[in-house]
């Protein structure tokens, strides 16, 4: 059973977010059938926000973990707030709704906590997979976002899905959703990279004064098998002053980075495939940062970008 619950905030929208969740891409060289074991043990330590997309490849093997865990008694599906990503390919306004309702049917799920805008770019999808017609938009010719924006509302309205929220997006496109005429709902959060070498402080105050709350991935750097990441960049996990704040505090450097980003306002996202560090990262409850520290990590920021796809 669960060793303690992880603590809430609300959305814009009076709904709740978990501040710290469990993050569910592996590399193409992990199997598939990790995802689902790791999703179990991470709902057994703790983890009730857990974040998958499309693009991971795995929300059917994902899906199984959480009804096996409801079905078990171990949480109720109140309890678990899942966020699922709408891929770039989807982007045209009525391509929206099937994407989504592709996404419950993998997860055998009635409906989801978080639908999110994965990249704010389209791209071309391969035609086989994907037999879509010649208007198709590109990088370079992007589908207004707006327009995808209305049928996420709807999708809202239909009650697919309790929130709506984006990801990758910078202040200006921020704002063009923001100041987007006839708009029913904000973003309840923007998902970026953000870690100690990219903390994202101004957006991250931006953010905050329109009520949308930062959500951190590559919170731990990233994963060295991902073919988007720069293999040149130091490995955020050796740094030394992470790791001499982390001996103070008998804690991991793990530990240290994420405590930093829940104590900073920011939801952050944790991904491990291993049961020890599942349950290790699950552990920044139980202490408590200096503002001292916090000052020293924030000095850590480089504007140091791990993914090296176009933003």
């Amino acid at each position: 059973m669960a060793l303690s619950k992880s603590p809430r905030v609300t959305m814009n929208d009076g709904n709740t977010i978990p501040v710290l969740g469990f993050g569910t891409y592996a590399p193409k060289s992990v199997p598939k059938s990790e995802s689902e074991m790791a999703t179990k043990v991470a709902i057994e330590v703790g983890f009730r926000h857990i974040d998958g997309a499309f693009l991971y490849e795995n929300e059917k093997e994902v899906g199984r973990a959480i009804r096996a865990k409801i079905a078990d008694g171990t949480v109720t599906r109140e309890e678990i707030f899942y966020t699922g990503k709408l891929w770039s390919t989807h982007h045209r306004p009525e391509l929206v709704r099937p994407a989504l309702e592709e996404t419950l049917k993998n997860l055998q799920l009635d409906y989801i906590d978080l639908y999110i805008i994965h990249w704010p770019v389209s791209f071309k999808p391969d035609k086989d997979k994907f037999p879509l017609d010649e208007n198709q938009k590109v990088i370079g010719d992007s589908v207004d976002l707006s327009d995808t924006w209305e049928a996420l509302e709807k999708c809202k309205d239909a009650g697919l899905v309790k929130s709506i929220g984006v990801s990758n997006f910078n202040r200006r496109l921020l704002e063009m959703i923001l100041n987007k005429p006839g708009l029913k709902y904000k973003p309840v959060c923007n998902q970026v990279e953000c870690h100690p070498y990219l903390n994202q402080s101004k957006l991250l105050e931006f953010c905050k004064s329109n009520d949308i709350i930062l959500v951190a991935y590559s919170a731990l750097g990233s994963h060295r098998e991902t073919q988007w990441v720069d293999q040149s960049t130091p490995v955020l996990l050796e740094d030394t002053v992470l790791a001499a704040i982390a001996k103070k505090y008998n804690r991991t450097p793990a530990q240290v980075a994420l405590r930093y980003q829940i104590q900073r306002g920011v939801v952050v996202l944790a991904k491990s495939f291993t049961e020890k560090r599942i349950k290790e990262n699950f552990q920044v409850f139980e202490f408590q940062l200096t503002p001292e520290d916090m000052k020293v990590i924030d000095d850590l920021n480089k504007d140091l970008r791990y993914l090296t796809l176009n933003q």
